[in-house]
Order: C-alpha cells, then sequence, then structure tokens
C-alpha cells in the first residue's frame, strides 16, 4: 500500500482531556513527517492501560487518541526500513504522538517489534508495553541479570523478588521474565487470581486480602531484594517495608519515594522511579521468548471499538488479569 492509496480519512477514538469524555469520529489518516523511521500501520488490537487517560503527554494534542501497545501490519514502510510493507508487527508508541486506537498509526523503527507468530493479534497488542516494562523495571533498574538466550537457569539464584498486582498486565510479565531469570518469585493478586499467578511461574502467590504483606515477610529471610509495585498507596508502602537491606522498590505506578513510610525501612533500601523507553533489542528478546513458548501472553477481554465505552470501564474497575483489548476492524 502506497500513501495514495490510503484513504483520506478513518475512524479514531478521540479522548477530550478537558471534559475526560471519549467519542468516536473520523480523523485524517497519519502521513510520515520522517521518511527515515516513520511506519504506517494499520492496527488490528490495541490494548489499553489504566489512567492513560490521566497522562500529561497526549492532554497537549490537538486530538488525542488513547492506545500506547498496539499490533497491526505495516502499510507504508520508509526505504531501508527492516519492517517492510506487509510485516506484521507489535509496538509500544511514543506518548508524545497519538495512540493508536484507530485504523491507522504510526511507529517508529526504534518503536516496532516483529509480532510473533505463534500469538494472536489481541495477546500480541497487550506486550509491547507491558512487557517492556517489567524487563526495565527487572533487568535495567531492578539489578538483575537478564535471562540467557537458551533454555539454561538464569543466573540470579538466591534471589527473592516480589511483584504486587502480578496477575495484572506489566505484573504478569515481571513474574514470568523473573523466574526465568533464576529469582524466587513471589506474587500478589485478589484471590481469584492466585492459581493464575502460580500458573505464570510464581513459587508464591499471595491473596492480598487474606495476607498481611509486611506480617508475611517480618520473618528472616521472607524480605525481597527487588520489590517491583505496579499497584502504589497503601500496597507501596508496604513494598518498602517487606524490601531487605540494600534491596531495590521499583515502582511502576507513581514514584516510589512518594510512598516510603518515616519508619521501618530496612537500612539501605533504595528507589527507582522510570518511564518505560522503545528499545528494539529488547522487544526482540521478548518475541523469541514468545515463540519458544518460554512466556506466554494473557489479556483480560476484548471489546469492538464501538464498545469502547464498556472497554474504560473494566479498565478502570481495577479488578483485571492482564489488558482490556481494543479489537480494531
Amino acid at each position: 500500500m502506497d500513501l495514495d492509496q490510503l484513504p483520506k480519512t478513518a475512524e479514531a477514538l478521540v479522548h477530550d482531556p478537558k471534559n475526560n469524555t471519549l467519542r468516536l469520529e473520523d480523523l485524517p489518516v497519519p502521513q510520515r513527517t520522517d521518511n527515515d523511521t516513520e511506519h504506517i500501520i494499520q492496527v488490528r488490537a490495541v490494548a489499553l492501560t489504566n489512567g492513560e487517560l490521566a497522562w500529561p503527554e497526549p492532554a497537549t494534542q490537538d486530538h488525542p487518541v488513547p492506545g500506547y501497545e498496539m499490533a497491526g501490519v505495516v502499510a507504508v514502510a520508509p526505504p531501508e526500513s527492516p519492517f517492510s510493507r506487509g510485516t506484521e508487527v507489535y509496538a509500544r508508541t511514543g506518548f508524545g504522538r497519538p495512540g493508536s486506537a484507530r485504523s491507522f498509526s504510526v511507529a517508529t523503527t526504534a518503536e516496532l517489534g516483529r509480532k510473533p507468530s505463534n500469538i494472536t493479534w489481541e495477546e500480541a497488542a497487550t506486550v509491547p508495553l507491558s512487557a517492556l516494562t517489567a524487563w526495565q523495571a527487572l533487568f535495567v533498574h531492578g539489578g538483575l541479570a537478564a535471562p540467557r538466550s537458551d533454555e539454561a537457569p538464569g543466573t540470579n539464584a538466591g534471589k527473592r523478588v516480589l511483584v504486587t498486582a502480578a496477575a495484572g498486565g506489566v505484573g504478569q510479565w515481571a513474574v514470568q521474565l523473573a523466574r526465568l531469570a533464576g529469582a524466587h518469585v513471589v506474587g500478589t493478586s485478589g484471590p481469584g487470581n492466585v492459581a493464575f499467578v502460580r500458573g505464570l511461574g510464581a513459587d508464591e502467590a499471595l491473596d492480598y486480602t487474606a495476607v498481611d504483606l509486611v506480617a508475611w515477610a517480618a520473618p528472616a529471610g521472607r524480605k525481597f531484594d527487588l520489590v517491583v509495585d505496579c499497584v502504589g498507596g497503601r500496597t507501596l508502602e508496604q513494598a518498602w517495608l517487606a524490601a531487605a537491606p540494600g534491596g531495590t522498590v521499583v515502582s511502576v505506578a507513581l514514584p516510589a519515594a512518594l510512598k516510603r513510610p518515616a519508619e521501618g525501612v530496612a537500612p539501605g533500601v533504595r528507589d527507582v522511579w522510570f518511564i518505560v523507553e522503545e528499545n528494539r533489542r529488547q522487544l526482540d528478546e521478548i518475541t523469541r521468548l514468545l515463540e519458544s513458548g518460554r512466556t506466554r501472553a494473557a489479556y483480560d477481554s476484548v471489546f469492538g471499538l464501538a464498545d469502547y465505552e464498556a472497554a474504560f470501564q473494566k479498565v478502570s474497575s481495577g479488578h483485571v488479569r492482564g489488558k482490556v483489548v481494543l479489537r480494531i476492524s
């Protein structure tokens, strides 16, 4: 498909940040502005992230479109691109541009990865933002060594990792990757997801409604070298108290320092707050893990684009297993 073959307009989900409403409308189909990096993608599915309608970067755009992880087909590619026309891809796209809850979107070479051949469009859409966030939390900021490319055990034996909201989009990837990396992994979830978290590879799964995390982690040997918190609030406060001396608290919900308790934190515990970055090399590793069957993608539910209101209600409920997906026809 060439630029002159693209439709002039196509359906998109638009967010009005002034009154926090969503609507469907026809918007101009994207046109590449940088022939060296930008691709036009025909979107097949897009995953939604809890809280994304409050992100500051999209609010500055003329027509903010939600959905910053997607899967689709390259419709137009720049010269010399490794992702030629017709390539099935997935991507975490930049927050400074409109998202992908629309028929055609834009992704740069650095943001794109080849879609794993053994998963569906809906599964693929849930991977890039979530898996990259987990990868960077564990192996870039958390101090763990990344899993080996072969099937040998990882090199983090003896390390203990806690993942809160372990059944969520980022949480399920943090559990799988930390386990592959050789760490002892404990995940927290609601009662309905305890078995699911164990199935992801967690050594232990805790029902947060029945177990007090701070009391559970109090005995010697139960505190954690790395805590990946995906919740914030009171859970993040507990995460600080579950960290071992010299441990690390990585928060993906809000800066961990905002919830550091005044007392009870072990000596030398540090905190990390980061915004996930695009990284083709890391996404390639994730693709290989999926195609080898060493990891899996799972989503909560799928809605058609016209059912966006129900989809966002599900997202904001806070009770989802993985991501909610919009299927783009």
